[in-house]
Protein backbone atom coordinates (compact mmCIF):
# COMPACT_ATOMS: atom_id res chain seq x y z
CA UNK A 1 0.00 0.00 0.00
CA UNK A 2 1.33 3.51 -0.27
CA UNK A 3 2.00 5.49 1.46
CA UNK A 4 -0.29 8.49 1.03
CA UNK A 5 -3.23 5.67 1.04
CA UNK A 6 -1.97 4.59 4.74
CA UNK A 7 -2.32 8.53 5.37
CA UNK A 8 -5.40 8.80 4.83
CA UNK A 9 -6.77 6.16 6.53
CA UNK A 10 -4.98 7.39 9.40
CA UNK A 11 -6.21 10.36 9.42
CA UNK A 12 -9.88 8.93 9.08
CA UNK A 13 -8.99 6.58 11.92
CA UNK A 14 -8.20 9.69 14.05
CA UNK A 15 -11.52 11.65 12.77
CA UNK A 16 -13.46 8.50 13.59
CA UNK A 17 -11.93 8.60 17.27
CA UNK A 18 -13.34 12.14 17.57
CA UNK A 19 -16.83 11.99 15.91
CA UNK A 20 -17.25 8.79 18.43
CA UNK A 21 -15.98 10.53 21.69
CA UNK A 22 -18.50 10.85 24.00
CA UNK A 23 -18.27 14.66 23.93
CA UNK A 24 -19.48 14.91 20.65
CA UNK A 25 -21.62 12.32 20.41
CA UNK A 26 -23.56 13.68 23.36
CA UNK A 27 -24.43 16.82 21.45
CA UNK A 28 -26.77 14.46 18.91
CA UNK A 29 -28.46 13.03 22.23
CA UNK A 30 -31.53 14.84 22.07
CA UNK A 31 -35.53 14.47 22.66
CA UNK A 32 -36.13 14.53 18.22
CA UNK A 33 -36.62 11.75 16.19
CA UNK A 34 -36.16 11.07 12.75
CA UNK A 35 -38.20 8.04 11.48
CA UNK A 36 -39.09 7.21 14.87
CA UNK A 37 -35.54 6.61 15.88
CA UNK A 38 -33.04 8.79 18.32
CA UNK A 39 -31.16 11.46 17.13
CA UNK A 40 -28.20 9.74 18.37
CA UNK A 41 -28.59 6.67 16.99
CA UNK A 42 -28.99 8.16 13.32
CA UNK A 43 -25.61 10.44 14.27
CA UNK A 44 -23.89 6.65 15.08
CA UNK A 45 -24.73 4.81 12.06
CA UNK A 46 -24.60 7.81 9.49
CA UNK A 47 -20.45 8.78 10.72
CA UNK A 48 -20.04 4.73 10.32
CA UNK A 49 -21.52 4.34 7.25
CA UNK A 50 -19.63 7.05 5.55
CA UNK A 51 -16.59 6.25 7.20
CA UNK A 52 -17.22 2.54 5.31
CA UNK A 53 -17.68 4.47 2.11
CA UNK A 54 -14.58 6.47 2.40
CA UNK A 55 -12.44 3.44 3.30
CA UNK A 56 -13.80 1.53 0.68
CA UNK A 57 -12.80 4.57 -2.06
CA UNK A 58 -9.53 4.41 -0.45
CA UNK A 59 -8.60 1.15 -0.69
CA UNK A 60 -10.08 0.78 -3.82
CA UNK A 61 -8.05 2.75 -5.21
CA UNK A 62 -4.92 1.20 -4.02
CA UNK A 63 -6.03 -1.78 -6.33
CA UNK A 64 -5.82 0.00 -9.36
Amino acid sequence: MKKRHEQKLVILSIGLMIAFSIPISLLFNSEKEVFGYPMILIYLFTVWMISIVISFVIVKKHNE
